[in-house]
């Protein structure tokens, strides 16, 4: 019941972000989800023997979702800035793994809700199904994967997940593609859709892998306890992090082919 109730109340979240909150408000809620999201991913960090990416990671993030017209001068200032802190610790072999940490949890977890603001420019239609289309692609995964899974995708990092399970989440995308953007959206072409969907759903997938990857390396089972019955944030979002830079990726290519 927890889990359903925290379930509930996440989609009404995400639906009032994405359809009807103020543009400033939508930028607040993405920037507070990229917060929570780098704070988990620093424990993470922290619990695969890292320093915890701090401040800085946070400043680099927020050039990268607010201001992304100046991100590599941004970026590459507060590199700078980063580099000369870490170089004044007294373990300097500590310096190289903490910047690269650093680097990557400001990318990982920032990064992807500004392709979020870009896909909500285009279209709120857009933007819910890059956010969607793994949701239900996990949904389908369980049920198939339960049922008929027998070759395991990747049983080192999540045994649980099978090649069954994996076309099943693929099929469901592209199926809730055609029923949910040919309708709201229809001047996107059938083989437009299809090929977002299939894109995006294998981008999710290997961010849910991923994630899962982090969490049996520093042998925890959730990356917080943020949401009941849920985990942390990172859990509900690990998808979306790889989904959504695809799906902007993919789609403005084949506007720009197509003309």
């Amino acid at each position: 019941m927890k889990r359903l109730v925290t379930a509930v109340a996440l989609m009404a979240v995400a639906v009032y972000l994405i359809f009807l909150a103020p543009q400033s408000v939508f930028l607040f809620g993405a920037l507070l989800l990229s917060v929570l999201c780098y704070r988990e991913f620093s424990g993470l960090a922290a619990a695969h023997g890292f320093h915890p990416p701090g401040a800085t990671g946070l400043l680099m993030g927020a050039v990268l979702l607010l201001w992304p017209e100046q991100a590599v001068l941004g970026f590459s200032i507060l590199l700078i800035i980063a580099t000369s802190l870490f170089l004044r610790r007294d373990n300097l072999h500590d310096v190289l793994p903490d910047i690269s940490s650093t680097m990557f949890g400001a990318v990982y977890a920032f990064a992807p809700w500004s392709f979020a603001v870009k896909l909500r420019a285009e279209s709120v239609h857009l933007l819910f199904f890059a956010v969607a289309l793994n949701w239900v692609g996990d949904t389908a995964a369980y049920y198939v994967g339960k049922r008929f899974g027998k070759h395991r995708l990747a049983p080192v990092v999540s045994p649980k997940k099978s090649w069954e399970g994996a076309a099943a989440s693929v099929a469901a995308s592209v199926l809730f593609g055609f029923l949910y953007l040919k309708t709201l959206v229809p001047v996107i072409a059938f083989w437009h859709i299809a090929v977002l969907a299939i894109l995006g759903n294998v981008a999710g997938q290997f961010g849910d892998l991923t994630e899962s990857a982090f969490k049996r390396g520093a042998n925890v089972k959730d990356s917080g306890n943020l949401l009941p019955g849920h985990g942390g944030m990172l859990d509900r979002v690990d998808s979306s992090l790889f989904a959504l830079p695809t799906v902007y990726a993919a789609h403005s290519l084949l506007k720009f082919l197509v003309g």
